[in-house]
């Protein structure tokens, strides 16, 4: 029997080859939900069946979340990118051949992502963390216009500026290690890196910690590393903005956690808690003025997305077992809602023709099921109950006025800011005057629903055993 963590990998790794090969956008979109949801069973047979760590591959409480949460936004990403990139065929939007191009790339970023997160090599995540970032900047510049063009070499440069930073970073790690785990793979090797972290030179691992924040905060889209973000939302195509939101930034922050775990284990060395916390709350407020200003509808949720990573980042910056639990509980709330929000918004601006926000508005009456859920997500991700995402960020907010009740204040202050932008914008847009196109849409509504669903449960009721499970990883982060 083969390990869940090698068909992790291994599917994915394979569905590229295939999808490379495949001329037919129906056998191609097809065999990529297959493809995508057999990874996510795969993923599930990690909480059951957990391999012993190895020199390259290691699963535990910490990233099996990840995993898990991985496999299943891919899945539903990859039923709504059937329906998405088939009218974009219809209009002439693509062709055949970017469409292929476009589904061989898909299972090569989640191959990177799943690599990066499974990976019990510094270097190795490094690897993978820049192959899902190389993949994902194609796909940004799919459509191939000027703008979709500017905004891939755009999101390439800052990209390339945070992984060097972050190689720095994992290159001084190695150098403060090997004095004391000796030279060659053992000193780029994780469970060794965390069993002997007390012993290495405290000052270097606070320089790492520093260049490694910058640079993975680039690619988690943290003030003032953000810049690629918003256009590469808004130029690409709708799945891969869901996949960006909902799943690379989260493998991103997981790689800073793990060297977060590294500082927290040496007691000599910096708390990474304050420098967590500042640039958390600064790009909460940043991003809360922001979406003021914006015009196009995924670019004003793209900014959602840095807000939410700001609140992500700030929870564990926190720390303690309930501003990592809270933390834990908005990443995966987050990934499930925004993904849903543009599943809604991916089709509204297809039946459109337009992502101006100025020019859609009443899609409430025109399409319900797409409004309603576009209603449900919004509502869902700027914190009303019941949704899981209020619990998460109640928990972030009574643990930061706790802790730091200044800094909380602060933190109020730009999520009602976000709240009231996006109650604005979605008013415009839900329920105005009827505006655009009025064509039906052809659309694969499970994934919306699916999300939204859990996100809804969530804030209900969680089951015990992920309390428990939640609880225990927020111990392991410290």
């Amino acid at each position: 029997m083969i390990d869940p963590v090698v068909l992790v990998l291994l599917i994915p790794l394979a569905a590229t080859a295939l999808l490379a090969a495949i001329p037919n956008y129906r056998l191609g979109a097809a065999l990529n939900a297959a493809a995508c949801l057999a990874t996510f069973g795969a993923s599930v047979g990690l909480l059951l069946h957990r391999p012993a760590a190895g020199a390259y591959l290691l699963v535990d409480d910490l990233n099996v979340v990840f995993v898990v949460l991985n496999g299943f936004v891919a899945a539903t990403t990859s039923l709504f990118s059937a329906s998405y990139v088939g009218h974009e065929l219809a209009t002439g939007r693509l062709t055949p051949r970017h469409l292929r191009f476009y589904h061989a790339m898909f299972q090569l970023m989640l191959f990177g992502m799943n690599l990066a997160l499974v990976a019990n090599n510094i270097g190795l995540m490094w690897v993978a963390v820049e192959l899902a970032t190389l993949t994902t900047v194609l796909m940004v510049g799919l459509y191939r216009t000027p703008e979709a063009l500017e905004a891939a070499w755009k999101y390439f440069i800052l990209g390339s500026v945070g992984i060097a930073l972050a190689l720095f970073g994992t290159i001084l790690v190695y150098l403060a290690a090997r004095p004391v785990v000796g030279e060659g793979l053992d000193a780029m090797v994780w469970t060794t890196l965390l069993a002997h972290a007390r012993d290495f030179d405290a000052p270097l691992l606070n320089i790492a910690f520093v260049f490694l924040l910058l640079g993975y905060g680039t690619k988690v889209g943290l003030v003032p590393l953000h810049a690629w973000l918003p256009d590469a939302h808004a130029e690409g195509p709708t799945p891969i903005s869901a996949v960006l939101s909902g799943l690379l930034l989260n493998v991103a922050l997981y790689a800073l956690l793990r060297f977060k775990m590294l500082l927290a284990a040496n007691p000599l060395a910096l708390a990474p808690g304050p420098l967590m916390i500042a640039l958390g709350l600064l790009t909460v407020l940043f991003a809360g003025v922001m979406l003021y200003r914006r015009r196009d509808v995924k670019r004003l949720f793209a900014y959602s997305s840095i807000e939410h990573m700001g609140i992500i980042v700030f929870a564990f910056g926190l720390a303690g077992p309930i501003g990592n639990f809270a933390g834990l509980l908005q990443m995966a709330m987050h990934s499930l809602t925004k993904s849903a929000i543009f599943f809604s918004v991916g089709h509204l601006a297809q039946v459109k023709g337009t992502q101006r926000i100025a020019e859609i508005g009443g899609v409430t009456e025109t399409h319900p099921l797409l409004g309603w859920g576009l209603v449900a997500g919004v509502s869902a991700i700027v914190g009303l109950p019941p949704f899981g995402v209020f619990a998460a960020e109640f928990l972030v907010v009574t643990s930061a006025f706790a802790q730091h009740p200044l800094l909380a204040v602060g933190l109020v202050v730009g999520l009602l800011l976000a709240f009231g932008a996006l109650l604005l914008r979605l008013t415009q847009v839900a329920f105005g005057a009827v505006r655009g196109p009025l064509q039906p849409v052809r659309a694969s509504h499970l994934p919306m629903l699916a999300h939204l669903a859990l996100v809804l449960v969530a804030g209900v009721w969680l089951p015990p055993p992920m309390v428990a499970w939640f609880q225990h990883v927020a111990e392991l982060l410290g």
